[in-house]
Parts: structure tokens; sequence; C-alpha cells
């Protein structure tokens, strides 16, 4: 698809396009860490050490209700095309080619939904094309690296490999969701002769088998050195007659930590341990510890190579934390959301709810903090708008709302915005919220509609954040226009919905009941 950008060269004359750099947590919750997201600091604040987060938000701005959808591969599919989780069809977690990851269900079967992914060709069946926006950033000049999971396509399609969608460097990327090890002794899954013994084996990094280097710290001395190299390449060009090569970088460094297995990064473990967390949960503190050290490994470098000024920096998570009230496959819990309700897999706000900051010099204040919300998809038209790329053609239909007047000041598009969210899908884990359901957040108030038991909840975020107080009786006429609104919003992405098996009939719709 063509893609109608102005040129880096044309630009040059008058405004240098900033690098950019989105940092993705995995599986982080919005409490894994010392930045208080609420109005008030909770005791989970005070048990992990995430000094460069502090940094971070001392530098930029604290987004305090940004959210993802409940599962990993719907929000970086949305990220990656802009196009909401209801309309792209990729709805729950996807690895193998041709083969759905829903769990099972008694009563309801689930959609014939896009378990194989998105990419940017047409002729993969259950596929979600789309163009990138890193290939548009990549058409108009930007050198683009990928480093850490991907999950945006299913084993042996062209959407498996980052490369597909427009990045120069793929490191560590691919089909998998997780690592199957963190500890490069067990060669981030891998036997001696580089065969994968798990298949969630992290390709690459053969350098680091054995070394004692943790996952998250070889992939950022991986990303570190790619930032070189490009600074070697591109970054010291002044000659104005070459202008046409001097390119900024996007970086996405996108972390498998903090997802399980919850290995023990060694370097921070035992001072969890000494002050009195269990061996699992200072296993979980050291995790979320190594993440913070990488965010201020590439601050660092920044810094030291005179990049900070021209450069956004963007740090997010693509879905609650792990805890959701129950124990997870019979282990004691090791984190918790709280105050927020669940978590990973739930529509409640443990679930979808993400820890968020932007550091932009010269365009956003310091040490402020927004309370707009915004969803996942909305980063499509925001990253384009910050490489000033306004206008583009792509094949899919773009919901996201870029947030750029949030950080300039200038406006707030979340003023009369629904946010839509769809998992009509078991994904596996226990606990409220989890499962065949739908939901919908408009100012402060929050639908949840349950497929499987016609069940609705409504919920006052602004005064009830836990979401404890379920006002679904006491306000039958919210729950009926948002039930409209949700169902309306649902038909008209062409969302899908579960089966019952009984009938061969497909769910009603928040508004049929």
């Amino acid at each position: 698809m063509a893609v109608a950008v102005t040129s880096l060269e044309t630009r040059a004359a008058r405004v240098a396009p900033p690098n950019i750099i989105l940092f993705m947590a995995d599986d982080m919750g919005w409490q894994d860490t010392a930045v208080p997201f609420w109005t008030q600091r909770t005791p989970l604040n005070d048990i992990y050490e995430t000094p460069n987060m502090e940094r971070l938000a001392r530098q930029g701005m604290l987004f305090t209700q940004a959210y993802a959808s409940p599962i990993s591969s719907p929000s970086r599919c949305s990220l990656l095309t802009g196009t909401n989780a209801a309309r792209h069809r990729v709805t729950n977690w996807t690895f193998r080619k041709g083969q759905m990851t829903d769990g099972a269900d008694d009563q309801l079967s689930p959609p014939d939904w896009n378990y194989n992914g998105v990419c940017q060709n047409v002729g993969t069946p259950n596929t979600f094309v789309a163009r990138s926006f890193v290939d548009i950033l990549h058409a108009a000049g930007y050198y683009t690296i990928h480093c850490g999971k991907a999950h945006w396509g299913a084993q042996d399609t062209p959407g498996e490999s980052p490369l597909h969608f427009g990045f120069d460097v793929n490191i560590a990327g691919h089909a998998a969701g997780g690592p199957a090890t963190y500890l490069s002794e067990r060669n981030f899954g891998h036997d001696a002769e580089g065969r994968p013994t798990a298949q969630f084996a992290i390709p690459g990094l053969r350098k680091y088998w054995g070394t004692g280097t943790f996952l998250t710290e070889a992939l950022t001395q991986e990303a570190l050195a790619a930032l070189q190299q490009w600074r070697t390449d591109y970054s010291d060009i002044r000659d104005t007659s070459r202008l046409e090569e001097r390119h900024p970088f996007f970086l996405y460094m996108s972390h498998y930590a903090v997802h399980i297995p919850i290995d023990r990064d060694m370097r921070f473990f035992y001072k969890y341990r000494r002050r009195g967390l269990s061996e699992k949960e200072a296993a979980y503190a050291s995790l979320i510890e190594g993440l913070d050290k990488s965010l201020g490994d590439i601050l660092d470098w920044l810094d030291r190579n005179d990049q900070a000024e021209n450069t956004v920096f963007l740090f997010m998570s693509d879905n609650g934390g792990y805890a959701t009230g129950t124990e997870w496959r019979d282990e004691p819990l090791y984190t918790q959301n709280a105050p927020l309700r669940s978590g990973k897999g739930s529509l409640l706000e443990g679930g979808i709810r993400e820890p968020m900051i932007v550091r932009w010099p010269g365009i956003v204040r310091e040490h402020t903090r927004c309370d707009s919300y915004l969803l996942i998809e909305d980063f499509f038209p925001t990253i384009l708008e910050m490489a000033g790329i306004r206008h583009y053609r792509v094949p899919q239909t773009v919901d996201g709302r870029s947030f750029v007047p949030l950080l300039r000041g200038t406006g707030d598009p979340s003023r009369g915005r629904s946010l839509i969210w769809n998992y009509p899908h078991v994904w596996g884990n226990r606990g409220p919220g989890i499962d065949l359901n739908c939901s919908i957040r408009e100012g402060d108030w929050k639908l949840i509609y349950s497929y499987k038991s016609g069940q609705k909840e409504l919920y006052d975020i602004s005064h009830d954040i836990s979401e404890q107080h379920d006002l679904s009786t006491a306000r039958p006429d919210l729950v009926r226009r948002l039930s409209r609104r949700l169902g309306k919003r649902l038909r008209g992405m062409k969302a899908q919905r579960p089966t019952v098996k009984a009938t061969g009939m497909p769910c009603p719709w928040p508004d049929e009941l």
C-alpha cells in the first residue's frame, strides 16, 4: 500500500524528527512499581525498587488510566495496527498456526477468531491483514529495531517475524508469548547443540548461553549494541548534501519480563529475601528490578550519546499483572494489583489498567500526570504524529486516537469517547471478571457483560476503583444505555461472540437481554 508521508529530506530543514523508544513490559501490573499510579502510595509501591521508573516519571507525564486488553496478543496486535481487538479479532493469545488456544467450557464454544494473528499480506486464513505503524515509520526513513517479545503472528505465518512488519533489526522476536526460561545456564530453552527443549525457547542470543547472563540483561545489551550501530551508521551525518542518509531510530524494547516463569534474577533476589519476602515474591521482585535496570541503562545511553533531548520515550505494559485473587496452577500468589480487583485475563481494572509514562523533552512538562483514559490502540496514531507523519494509507480501520493533545495540553481525546473490550474466550486462569465477556467504559462508568450468564455489572470507576459496588440494580437506565452503546459498537466492528453448544446459536449481544 502506498503511504502519503512527508519525506525526512524535505522536513529536515524545518525540524528534526525525533527518535522514538517504546519500552513495553509483559504482564506488568499497575502496582508492580515504586511509582504510585493512584492518588496515594500503597504498601505495594514500597515493596519494589524501581528508581528508573521514578526517574522517568519525574522527567515526563504519568498516565493514571492507560488501558490495554486483558491478554497479550490482542493488546500487541492493537498496538501494531491501531485497530480495536473486537475488530481485528485476534482476541486470544496466538502461537501455533491453525490452532486455537481456548480453554474448554461446558456450555459455550469460542468463535472462529483470528488465531493466526496479524500480517501485512493476504493469503493466510484466520489472519487480520493490516499495515503496521512500524512499516510506515520505515517508509519515512526511520531505522527500526525490535528487541524481545513479538507475539503478533502464529508460527510459520508471515506475522511471526518482526521483519515482516518493517523492522530493520529483529532481536529474539518470534511467535511465542513468553520465555521458556530467563536463565542462560539453560541456554534460554535449548540443548547444547542448539535444539529447542521447550516450545517457548528464545531464538538467537547464543553468545550468552552458559554465561550467567539473565535474559533481561542479554536483551538490553543487544538493544544497546543496535543503538550503537545506528549511531555509527546514521547519527553523525552533518553534511547537508547527505541529509537523506540521516535517519532517526525507532526502538521497540519489548521485554519478556515479567511473564512467567518466575525465575530469579540473582542480581537482586537476595535483597528482597532479606526483607522478608517469600522465595516466589522475591523472585518476582527481582524480575521487576531487572526490568527497571534495563530502563535505566537505555536512558543512560541516550544521555551519554547526546540523544536524550531528541528522543521520545514511552513506557507501557500489555495487560494486567498475574494476580487474580486466586492461586495460579496451585502456586501461591506472588504479586497483587490492589487496590485494583483481579488481574490478567479479566476485564476488571486489575486485568486491563497499565503503568504508563511518556517523556518528550520540550513538549511534555516534567513531573506531570494525566487522568484522562486511553487504550493501547491509540499508540498507532500517536507515534506517527510524534514522527511528523499525519497522512498515510492503510487497509485497516484505525480505531485509535492520538493522545498527543494530552501530551501538549491542547485537548482531551477521551471526552465523549467509549472504550470497548471483547473477550469471547476461556483463558484458563480463575478469578473474577475472567472469560467470556465484553465491556464498555464511558466517562466514569464501566459496564461488564457476561456472554455465559447474561449478567451485567456496573461500576462508577471514579468513586470505586476496586469495583466492589455493583450498581446495575440501582441504575437500570444507565445499564440499558451502556448496553445499547456496547452492542451497537460491537456489531459495527463485526465483533465475534461465543456459541451456545446446546442450540448452536450465538450468545445474545448485551442489548438483546
